[in-house]
């Protein structure tokens, strides 16, 4: 018997605006990760970090800010 592995999914962009709704969804409380993610198709990891990421800019999580990100990068 060889493993069964799952192929990975295809690597995919999603426009900002999708982005920022998805997270927007999640940080009402309207739907969780999991429901956002099954909903609309990014993966429950890329939702869930998006969300993090949203935390961290609103001050509410500690982490590099977008902006501080960038400055870092160049």
């Amino acid at each position: 018997m060889g493993s069964m592995r799952k192929k990975p999914r295809p690597r995919r962009s999603f426009a900002s605006e999708f982005k920022a709704e998805t997270v927007e969804l999640c940080r009402r409380g309207d739907r969780s990760v999991g429901q956002v993610a099954e909903d609309f198709d990014p993966t429950e990891t890329a939702v869930r970090d998006r969300v993090k990421r949203a935390e961290v800019d609103a001050g509410e999580r500690d982490g590099l800010t977008g902006g501080e990100r960038e400055e870092l990068a160049a």
